[in-house]
């Protein structure tokens, strides 16, 4: 998978968690996809960063500080989609 691709992937499944903190399902696709970047990108120091029109990733590469931008709408859009769905928002307890 591409840096952008798991970085993306990354943010959507946290947006998620923070809103549903319960959801273990959640928690565990972000742990895969900070392995993957760890792993796969040489990743570490994950952060993001929110504004009305976007978010920031910051991260650390190799030693570097680096950042990737994505648009609001498709970070949340995930979150948006299994809100919509019934058989999603069940409780987490």
């Amino acid at each position: 998978m591409q840096l952008t691709d798991a970085l993306f992937n990354w943010l959507q499944i946290q947006i998620v968690w923070e809103a549903r903190p319960n959801d273990r399902s959640a928690r565990d696709t972000v742990l895969f996809f900070e392995e993957m970047l760890r792993e796969d990108h040489q990743v570490t120091q994950l952060t993001k960063k929110i504004d009305q029109h976007t978010y920031v990733i910051e991260y650390e590469q190799n030693g570097e500080v680096k950042s990737q931008t994505f648009p609001r709408g498709a970070a949340e859009q995930l979150l948006k989609d299994i809100m919509a769905e019934p058989k999603y928002n069940q409780s987490f307890e």
